[in-house]
């Protein structure tokens, strides 16, 4: 049986933008023009269509970044009027520079059509002068194998294209989720790039679902209570939206903010904008200092419509970073050089931040007899604004940053995943011996499902501990005053939500080595107890306060196992040492 999943009725709709469309017979029309903006271009289509157009313009190149787990190569185009011999290094480091990428997501695939579009009009139709104050840097599908993973089902509440790709990678790994433990290779070249570009300006076009609304095209950036970034974040407030909006809405598009609905069944519930953590490009980007925009599409519009967004948003991109280039490059500056104290763990707030208008689409509620509750049918109308109440987050705990990190050469994984970030660390050549702060899990609990390719850590809770490590060469230590030193907190504390330890690079720590038997244990505590009068209160007072520890025999003497040099004094110790600040 072929069946097709019912979408709401779609909204008519007609703009400016449509005049951008190739007509059928230009030499040059993309893939997606020539269906009608009905399909998206394939891998080998898009590859051969920009080293075409790079053959045709001296302002085009295409170069290669890295492979995918498939092995197929990932690419990037770049756009310059300055290029030197290596055509990523080569840029001309003055100008600024724009990265963009579609297809991080392979059936959002609208960044990837509205991209080509764009370099074919800046290199062949009368837009080069895009490029005379700003580089242009798109990554025309980000991860590919998810892009030929494609079919007419893989999106059943996404309006177009005809065939779509897969969410994730051929390792199943979710590349929005992967910017902190970079396991997909193309997250690693892709992190290679940013670190070669340092670019101004990072876009990551997608395309939302969940609830049917008015707005088209979506974008934002780590809301302004929870930014690292401080000054880019103002920047892109007031800067950045208030062009772009008025660039997308010149040309017939309905632009408006990024937020979630509280409840995707009762979306007249209220909306939700909270700290994102740093697995999202947005975040991630905030947290290095990097100025990052998360673009969300409308899934229920035309795709027409869509890609047609995604143009103007990327060429406007070009104009506003080329316009306040000063301006922006000085809150770069002055948020790389920020250091302190920041708030490493949220937690939800139940009262709303604040109220910000929205426009729904026009819904009804009826009664499911297939769910069994109340489901919600849009009608293809849309609603008038309203303020809606808005719910975040608020401060959880606030990290008062060690002045270094030690990593033993026995984590060569968690060195690398650092490296690749392009964290400052200094490689130790001979044995050193140093005081540090270490850090022990209590109650670890891996989770039920894993994420990706990885099961993922929490604990109950952390106690420190001063301990005297010596780590071999080739261990490293790492500042935390240096521009990337929040991102290396992150990724280093315990406590964080997208740290190392949560995403299970520590593995080996939550393993008990040593045991002993009921029968060496149980004389050896009535020992202890005879020689500690105190040990024998404490264990008196434990029975008496935990039924459930009193009824366990096991643990019982375990309990004082615990207490016993014989006990393994590295179970459960975080193995990175915190070189606390004089």
């Amino acid at each position: 049986m072929r069946i097709k999943a019912p979408l709401p009725p779609a909204v008519p709709w007609t703009g400016r933008s449509e005049a951008l469309i190739a007509k059928p017979n230009d030499p040059w029309i993309t893939p997606a023009e020539k269906s009608d903006m009905v399909s998206t271009t394939t891998y080998a289509e898009m590859r051969a269509y920009m080293e075409r157009l790079a053959n045709a313009s001296p302002l085009i190149h295409v170069v290669t970044i890295g492979k995918t787990a498939l092995g197929r190569d990932l690419i990037a185009v770049v756009a310059s009027k300055d290029l030197g011999a290596d055509t990523i290094d080569g840029l001309d480091k003055v100008k600024p520079t724009v990265l963009a990428q579609a297809g991080i997501h392979p059936g959002e695939s609208d960044g990837t059509d509205a991209g080509m579009m764009l370099l074919r009009d800046i290199a062949l139709r009368g837009k080069a002068d895009l490029l005379d104050k700003v580089n242009f840097v798109f990554v025309p599908i980000f991860n590919v194998d998810g892009h030929e993973n494609a079919s007419e089902f893989g999106r059943p509440n996404q309006r177009g294209p005809k065939e779509q790709g897969w969410r994730t990678t051929a390792q199943n790994i979710n590349l929005n989720r992967d910017y902190i433990k970079a396991d997909a290779p193309a997250m690693q070249a892709m992190l290679r790039l940013i670190n070669r570009l340092d670019p101004e300006l990072y876009l990551d076009l997608h395309v939302s679902d969940g609830v049917d609304f008015a707005y088209d095209i979506t974008f934002g950036f780590q809301d302004a209570p929870y930014a690292h970034s401080p000054a880019e974040n103002e920047w892109l407030e007031n800067v950045f939206r208030k062009e772009v909006n008025g660039a997308l809405q010149e040309q017939g598009h309905i632009p408006g903010p990024l937020v979630l609905a509280v409840d995707d069944r009762h979306p007249e519930n209220g909306l939700m904008l909270p700290a994102f953590p740093p697995r999202f490009s947005h975040s991630y980007g905030d947290l290095r200092h990097m100025p990052a925009v998360l673009v969300e599409d409308h899934a229920l519009k035309p795709y027409k419509q869509r890609v047609l967004g995604d143009y103007i948003l990327l060429q406007q991109s070009l104009k506003t970073v080329a316009a306040h280039r000063d301006e922006l490059a000085g809150a770069i500056a002055k948020d790389k050089s920020r250091r302190g104290k920041m708030v490493l763990t949220w937690q939800t707030k139940k009262k709303p931040v604040r109220i910000v208008p929205f426009r729904q689409m026009k819904a009804e509620h009826f009664q499911s007899s297939i769910s069994g509750t109340e489901e919600i049918r849009y009608l293809g109308k849309a609603a008038p604004e309203r303020p809606y109440p808005l719910y975040g987050s608020k401060p959880d705990f606030v990290l008062d940053p060690p002045k270094a990190y030690y990593v033993s050469v026995a984590y060569p994984k968690v060195i690398a995943r650092l490296r690749e970030q392009g964290i400052r660390m200094q490689a130790l050549e001979a044995p050193t011996t140093v005081k540090v702060d270490m850090i022990r899990v209590h109650d670890p609990k891996l989770s039920d499902m894993p994420l990706g390719d990885r099961v993922r850590v929490s604990a109950g809770s952390f106690t420190h501990e001063t301990h005297e490590q010596t780590y071999m060469p080739g261990s490293v230590r790492i500042p935390t005053d240096q521009p990337l030193g929040e991102l290396a907190e992150t990724m280093l504390e315990p406590r964080a939500e997208d740290s190392l330890f949560q995403w299970g690079f520590f593995m080996g720590m939550l393993t008990r080595t040593e045991y002993i038997e009921g029968y060496v244990i149980e004389p050896l505590a009535a020992q202890m107890m005879a020689r500690d009068p105190a040990l024998k209160k404490a264990f008196q007072a434990k029975l008496n306060s935990d039924p459930k520890f009193a009824k366990d025999p096991d643990a019982r003497l375990a309990w004082f196992y615990e207490r016993t040099p014989y006990y393994d004094s590295d179970y459960l110790l975080y193995p990175v040492g915190r070189e606390l600040a004089d």
